[in-house]
């Protein structure tokens, strides 16, 4: 009951400050003096600099899920078709894009995920990474696709 109570709040608390972010007025005012707004991302690009672009379908869907990366673990080498954003609840996360480049995520930061771009997220700390992910995509589509790597 409390893992379960802890992820409903996680996800609850992330599609908070998304939302938060997408009501805030451009230049960061607040919309009321008991409301604070605080920005964790926004950006017109990926991670690694690809315009961020939205699926154009039939059949949009948002899935927000709660992943958590134990210490030693891996996601192993994927790609996400549609826009992804994530925000990270704790740990550390080094996410390994193809080409070489590595980029770090701590607890507290938010990302704006590679779009067909093959990567792989690791855990090499000592606590669990957990991240809540909101996935801007179409029902019936994997939220990421696993690679032979």
């Amino acid at each position: 009951m409390h893992r379960l109570s802890f992820r409903f709040f996680a996800a609850l608390t992330a599609i908070i400050a998304f939302t938060a972010v997408a009501f805030a007025e451009p230049n960061g005012a607040d919309y009321s003096k008991e409301i604070q707004v605080t920005p964790l991302l926004r950006t017109t690009v990926t991670a690694t600099g690809q315009p961020i672009e939205y699926p154009k379908t039939d059949k949009p869907q948002v899935t927000t899920v709660l992943v958590e990366i134990p210490p030693g673990k891996e996601t192993g080498w994927h790609i996400h078709r549609m826009p992804c954003f994530a925000y990270i609840l704790s740990g550390t996360l080094d996410v390994q894009v193809e080409g070489g480049k590595t980029l770090t995520y701590q607890a507290g930061q938010a990302i704006a995920e590679t779009v067909n771009t093959p990567h792989n997220g690791k855990n090499n700390g000592t606590e669990t990474v957990k991240i809540v992910m909101t996935v801007i995509g179409e029902k019936g589509v994997p939220i990421a696709e696993k690679l032979n790597k």
